[in-house]
């Protein structure tokens, strides 16, 4: 157990070195010192802290948060971590069931035998739908319940298969836009544009009608809004949220 470069605990973690530059920025995680080489050095205390960090990220708390509660004393951070391991302990259940709901459709396209219609959904969390449904209406205007309809009418309307499809594509299409974030690529680049048209092209697939420009800002803007999908994004690398949200924002000013 010795000291390790931002490098070296980049490798040995899996958090990036941009994530390690912008959490000592912020006062996050410091390293232990600075070399003479003008290196950072992190030692067990700061790995230690990193494990916590990863820990409440992983669990979706927002990372403004997260420094409030690694400065709090042990007696809350214990009451803090049992709280934690309640939520996780729900969210092993559910992805026990999704991953026996997985394993079933798989089966089934195997030729083992057909699922019941109500087994197709087992494992989802309808309360959680709910949820960001009256969020979208909320901040949205109640023209939203309609668009949301249309929307479930179009995944309803896919099939197993084209579901499966249309999320594979949304996640290449999402990988694709975080490589270049990870690459440094600057967010108001007109070079992002087939990238961009390609994830415009999927939000469009999935609300079943066309995805003008104004309505592409408009999500990134919900991107942006949302805990949910921060904590989504940010796990590709931290910042990319607000830095896919201006990439959105600069394609939409450009038509």
């Amino acid at each position: 157990m010795g000291n390790y470069t931002v490098k070296q605990l980049a490798r040995l973690s899996g958090v990036s070195v941009r994530t390690l530059h912008h959490y000592d920025e912020i006062g996050l995680l410091k390293p232990a010192f600075l070399g003479e080489n003008h290196y950072r050095y992190y030692g067990r205390e700061e790995l230690l802290r990193l494990q916590d960090i990863l820990f409440h990220r992983e669990l979706g708390v927002p990372l403004q948060e997260i420094g409030k509660l690694l400065a709090t004393d042990r007696s809350d951070r214990v009451a803090i971590l049992s709280r934690h391991r309640a939520l996780l302990a729900e969210r092993i259940e559910s992805s026990r069931q999704l991953l026996a709901t997985i394993d079933r459709t798989i089966a089934e396209l195997n030729g083992a035998g057909t699922m019941n219609d109500k087994d197709l959904y087992q494992g989802f969390a309808p309360e959680k739908q709910a949820e960001y449904e009256e969020w979208l209406v909320d901040n949205y205007g109640e023209g939203m319940r309609d668009r949301i309809a249309q929307s479930k009418d179009a995944v309803a309307t896919m099939g197993k298969d084209g579901m499966a499809a249309a999320l594979a594509e949304g996640e290449a299409a999402e990988a694709d836009l975080a490589g270049r974030f990870l690459a440094g690529a600057h967010a108001s680049s007109a070079e992002l544009d087939p990238l961009l048209d390609r994830h415009r092209a999927w939000v469009a697939r999935m609300w079943d009608r066309e995805c003008g420009r104004d309505g592409y800002a408009g999500m990134a803007d919900m991107y942006l809004a949302h805990p949910d999908f921060r904590t989504h994004f940010d796990k590709r690398g931290e910042g990319f949220t607000d830095w896919l949200a201006a990439a959105m924002k600069a394609y939409a000013g450009r038509s």
